[in-house]
């Protein structure tokens, strides 16, 4: 697996506080780089300034890709430009919150 797969796989182990999501599924991960040399930047915000998670989210993404195998040093940036909305949530993600209708052929109908 490369580096980059493995870092959307660890990503995935952290968690929301409020919502039953990972941080990438809801869309807080704006962007992910990695160098040949293992340095790690991300780019994520947070569903609002306020956020109650904003001292613990940064830091929980930032051990959980410092644990991958290859990954020398990780950096995160946090940001709001542009603000996170619902759609930023992964469209299945959107589905399982139910901030989205079902497509007609996930409920049985015809069209």
């Amino acid at each position: 697996m490369r580096l980059h797969e493995e870092v959307i796989a660890a990503l995935r182990k952290v968690r929301d506080p409020e919502l039953p999501v990972s941080v990438y599924d809801l869309g807080l991960i704006y962007g992910i780089e990695a160098d040949p040399d293992g340095i790690v930047a991300i780019r994520m915000t947070l569903t609002a300034p306020n956020c109650p998670a904003a001292g613990l989210l940064p830091g929980e993404v930032a051990r959980a890709v410092r644990a991958v195998p290859g990954v020398a040093d990780v950096r995160v940036e946090l940001t709001f430009e542009p603000p996170w909305s619902k759609e930023c949530v992964a469209p299945a993600m959107r589905l399982f919150l139910g901030t989205e209708d079902a497509p007609r052929h996930l409920v049985g109908l015809q069209s």
